[in-house]
């Protein structure tokens, strides 16, 4: 079984990295933003580059991820693995924090070294108005490097990852070439929005604020194989 998620990453893009590996909708706003395995490898990178080189981050370090499921947030959490940080969950002391605009709030329970907001604009576009205390990351990642490789030992947490996302798959029966349509408010956990589809070797429609009416249209748009609802 896979145990490292740089890896799995790399083997979900290599055989056609210009194939659309996510899109994703938002059915409260109308946006919908499809990116290339390509493209979402870049912004990963960009954000790797950011943790090592920036933050001067060592794999094992603790990061915190306040984000909603956004394809933002896909290269958010994939720059932490890449870097091999250990992505927690529980209030504490972390290295480094990425917060959305709309929980800056939250993020104050939380003792970080380095703080990032994600606006989560459907163009990536930089924040007009930036919360004290926090960089923007979207402007900020912009300016690292478009390539990063990963150190070859898996993180802290990448088997215990992997471990649950290879259940889902199992699950769910996502298959190799499968598209996955996800409601991602009714799955809101990475490993089920993003880690299974990428193990399997799926790609996957992401879903928020899914107004189900409109889910065989977008079914037969986006030549849906497997809904995960």
């Amino acid at each position: 079984m896979a145990d490292n998620i740089a890896r799995v990453f790399a083997d979900a893009i290599a055989t056609d990295p210009t194939r659309p590996l996510l899109t994703w909708y938002d059915d409260a706003t109308g946006e919908r933003t499809e990116l290339s395995g390509a493209t979402l490898a870049n912004w990963v990178a960009k954000t790797a580059n950011l943790l090592v080189d920036e933050a001067a981050l060592a794999p094992g370090d603790p990061a915190a991820v306040l984000l909603p499921p956004h394809w933002q947030t896909a290269a958010v959490l994939l720059g932490c693995w890449s870097a091999k940080l250990t992505v927690v969950d529980a209030p504490g002391d972390v290295d480094v924090l990425f917060a959305a605009a709309s929980r800056v709030d939250a993020a104050a329970g939380w003792s970080a070294g380095e703080r990032y907001v994600l606006a989560l604009d459907p163009f990536a576009l930089p924040m007009r108005e930036v919360p004290a205390g926090f960089a923007d990351f979207v402007s900020t990642v912009r300016g690292h490097g478009d390539h990063f490789t990963p150190v070859p030992q898996p993180g802290a947490a990448d088997a215990e990852l992997l471990a649950r996302a290879a259940r889902r798959m199992s699950d769910e029966r996502f298959a190799a070439g499968d598209r996955v349509l996800i409601d991602v408010s009714a799955h809101p956990d990475p490993v089920d929005w993003l880690l299974a589809p990428l193990l399997s070797g799926a790609s996957m429609v992401l879903c928020g604020n899914l107004d189900r009416t409109r889910l065989e249209s977008r079914a037969k748009a986006e030549r849906i194989h497997h809904a995960f609802l």
